[in-house]
């Protein structure tokens, strides 16, 4: 653990020492938890000005009851929380989300997205590292997350902002405890070092080094001090000589507070009629605990973070695993209960994003572990079923307003042509960056730019 307050003085010209920067840093950054900052300032002329909110959700949402309803299949393979009609015709979506089904013009899903493990742990991570831990058992691979801010740096250039952002649903609930936990493992940047590991505002996540508030209240009388400290130097008093011998980690923590990206963190700076349009308080999600649930105040942060810089938000949603088991519910009462707060969250997310004009620049995705048996258990359940994954993807300049692949009549596999991980993250990085410039980029690691060069992206998205 890592104090900013490093105890060597150098003071300016009006008094201001490196220790009253440092400690004001701690009383503005509060609680947030920060990966070492890598030194290298790449050439990242390839970076598009796009970013990627990606909304994972951790135990695995049904293919069918989320975006494939296939009402005209078998019985067993048919939604059962019905479908509803979309802006596109003759498409359809699950029941539960009439307010994403209005936007489907901003919308692609994909029927025909695959890959071949059936297990949580193993699944989530080889979903979240597009494929690079191909066997999901953690011995290789790293997050997409990871991948974008190894090539793009750990912080974008003007604001401070990390670039890479895990934002969990901090639910007391030990099953989706458990599911966060799953969703912060596979987020870790594996072999590209923890330089390159997500930045987690709530403070939980595999960064080790972390800044955290530790201040008695008789010293938060000095806050308004120190600030304005800060707030000189920010204006340029004997910066170089103020910010000369700080640590790589230090060095992030002045750049994030010289860039003012930490409002981005204070949902209150939200007007009240933003706040709620994305609240989704009313609904309680949980299995033995239950608790307001917090999908439309992650979104609204998601949004807030790449305004101040962030290219890769990571959004954490569990409870999917609707087995009808001990530990989780049947697919009717499951889907009720998080089906329609995330319609209304993702919905908002949407809006909220073409009202900006900044929907074009950003790539929504929304996947998780895997998809559902298309048969119910006895208990009215569906179990893990990878054949079929839940994938929608929303903005980014790409094209939208379709449908991409098919399921067959069963609903199980897919129906001639298959997508699977490395498609999906060479999708995204072929939104985020340039391939034609990141190829004869020097500073660009080959075996990263190999990567996206040696699989296809969706190619309905393009052109």
């Amino acid at each position: 653990m890592l104090s900013l307050t490093t105890g060597r003085y150098s003071a300016n010209c009006d008094g201001s020492t490196r220790r009253d920067f440092l400690r004001a840093g701690s009383l503005v950054l509060g609680g947030l938890t920060l990966p070492w900052l890598n030194q290298l300032r790449a050439d990242t002329g390839f970076v598009r000005d796009r970013s990627v909110i990606l909304v994972f959700l951790g135990g695995g949402a049904s293919h069918i009851e989320t975006f494939n309803p296939n009402m005209d299949g078998p019985e067993q393979s048919r939604s059962v929380t019905g479908e509803v009609k979309t802006s596109l015709t003759g498409v359809t979506i699950g029941g539960t989300f009439p307010l994403l089904a209005k936007l489907a013009d901003r919308m692609a899903i994909v029927r025909n997205f695959r890959h071949p493990i059936g297990n949580h742990d193993q699944a989530i991570s080889h979903v979240l590292t597009g494929g690079t831990d191909a066997t999901g058992q953690k011995v290789d691979g790293f997050s997409m997350g990871s991948m974008y801010s190894r090539l793009r740096g750990t912080n974008h250039p003007r604001t401070g902002m990390p670039t890479y952002h895990l934002v969990p649903e901090t639910h007391k609930d030990p099953q989706y405890s458990r599911e966060m936990n799953r969703v912060v493992a596979g987020s870790r940047p594996g072999p590209l070092g923890p330089n390159y590991g997500p930045f987690v505002p709530s403070g939980k996540g595999p960064a080790m080094e972390n800044l955290k508030l530790r201040i008695d209240a008789e010293r938060l009388g000095e806050r308004r001090t120190l600030l304005s400290k800060l707030d000189a130097l920010k204006h340029g008093i004997d910066d170089r000589d103020t910010l000369a011998g700080l640590s790589p980690f230090e060095q992030q923590a002045v750049d994030l507070l010289l860039g003012g990206a930490t409002a981005a963190f204070d949902l209150t700076k939200e007007k009240r009629s933003t706040l709620e349009r994305y609240d989704t308080s009313s609904f309680k999600v949980g299995k033995k605990i239950f608790e307001p649930c917090t999908i439309g105040k992650q979104l609204l942060m998601a949004r807030r973070l790449i305004e101040a810089g962030a290219g890769f938000v990571t959004v954490q949603s569990a409870g999917w695993d609707m087995h009808a088991d001990g530990n989780n519910p049947a697919i009717k009462p499951g889907m009720e209960m998080l089906g329609r707060p995330l319609d209304r969250g993702l919905s908002a997310l949407i809006e909220d994003l073409s009202d900006r004009g900044m929907l074009d620049k950003t790539l929504v995705v929304l996947t998780g572990d895997f998809g559902r048996t298309p048969k119910l258990n006895a208990r009215g359940g569906r179990d893990h079923w990878a054949n079929l994954c839940t994938l929608a993807l929303w903005g980014g300049g790409l094209r939208m307003g379709q449908v991409i692949g098919r399921s067959d009549r069963q609903n199980g596999k897919p129906d001639g042509s298959a997508y699977s991980t490395p498609n999906l993250l060479c999708t995204l990085m072929h939104s985020l960056f340039d391939v034609g410039v990141l190829r004869v980029t020097r500073s660009a690691p080959s075996p990263l730019v190999k990567l996206i060069e040696e699989h296809k992206p969706i190619s309905e998205l393009f052109g």
